[in-house]
């Protein structure tokens, strides 16, 4: 089955990949590819589960850090603030990966039915050995993409299905926490929606505290205890990650992104960049064209 499911996703990368992304048109379901080691990235990651199939990748996760590579796969189960770095992968032996984002409408439906099993928050970024069922209703999934009349109408049943293995499986009792109606996960993934729309704006977490329906003191509380920042910090990380992107991706002065993303200083917006990503933004900048520029 890992031949299969490596070859099915193999075909779909040579057909679509672009910049390391193969989208598929099924609902959350993604490929990636990388034919290099590539630098340190930083994102506010969803929930998700990435499944290997070859090569290797590092995540980090505050004092964290996790290796892993093929048959094996990473959970997060929180939005959380991560550096990864892919470090096998070559022209011969590509890195490649299936990404599922975890629908917490699909979870909450499941864990109606699954009944009560035990569920359990515990770390954010877990790695794991992947489990066959997983595999096997991944296969079916990327078997859908050669026929396309049936996407319509099997894909949903077989994301539930994909769903409901890993709710059974390992880890499932940290997963159950997205699909508790109410739960603490739930009323903290409202304020870091709020954050994520609008994170340029002045934060006031009086309001997220409302949107989550907690205390002040205990929305703080469960906001760290879940995504491991507090509310300002998650924002300043989202605010950086963003202002890097314009300058990477979109050219944008450093000026320009530091007040496109909420900064009203320059020079405090360098500090932080720095800080954050161990360059200031100029000399990051110029280090990543260079990378661009090298051969491979």
């Amino acid at each position: 089955m890992n031949d299969m499911l490596l070859d099915a996703a193999r075909r779909h990368a040579d057909g679509h990949c672009r910049d390391g992304v193969a989208p598929t048109p099924i609902r959350g379901l993604t490929v990636l590819r990388e034919l290099v080691p590539s630098p340190l990235e930083y994102a506010i990651s969803k929930p998700l589960v990435a499944i290997v199939l070859q090569g290797g990748k590092r995540v980090t996760l505050g004092s964290s850090t996790f290796d892993f590579g093929a048959g094996q796969s990473l959970l997060i189960t929180t939005d959380v603030p991560t550096v990864s770095q892919i470090t096998q992968a070559s022209a011969g032996c590509p890195y490649l990966s299936l990404v599922i984002d975890l629908d917490p409408a699909v979870i909450e439906a499941l864990v109606i039915e699954m009944g009560s099993v035990p569920f359990a928050p515990g770390e954010p970024v877990r790695v794991d050995t992947t489990e066959e069922e997983v595999k096997d209703a991944a296969l079916r999934l990327m078997r859908l993409l050669d026929r396309p009349a049936a996407l319509p109408v099997l894909q949903d049943q077989l994301i539930r299905e994909l769903h409901f293995w890993l709710l059974s499986g390992r880890h499932g009792g940290a997963i159950r926490t997205l699909g508790v109606t109410n739960s603490y996960a739930q009323r903290v993934a409202r304020a870091v929606s709020m954050i994520r729309s609008d994170y340029a704006k002045t934060l006031r977490v009086q309001e997220l505290a409302e949107a989550a329906g907690m205390s002040a003191s205990a929305f703080h509380e469960h906001f760290r205890m879940i995504t491991s920042l507090t509310p300002l910090q998650f924002q300043k990380q989202l605010r950086l990650i963003e202002a890097r992107r314009m300058l990477l991706a979109e050219g944008a002065t450093i000026s320009n992104a530091a007040y496109a993303v909420g900064y009203e200083s320059v020079p405090q917006f360098t500090r932080e960049y720095g800080r954050m990503f161990g360059l200031p933004p100029s000399r990051d900048v110029r280090a990543a064209r260079r990378r661009i520029q090298e051969p491979a």
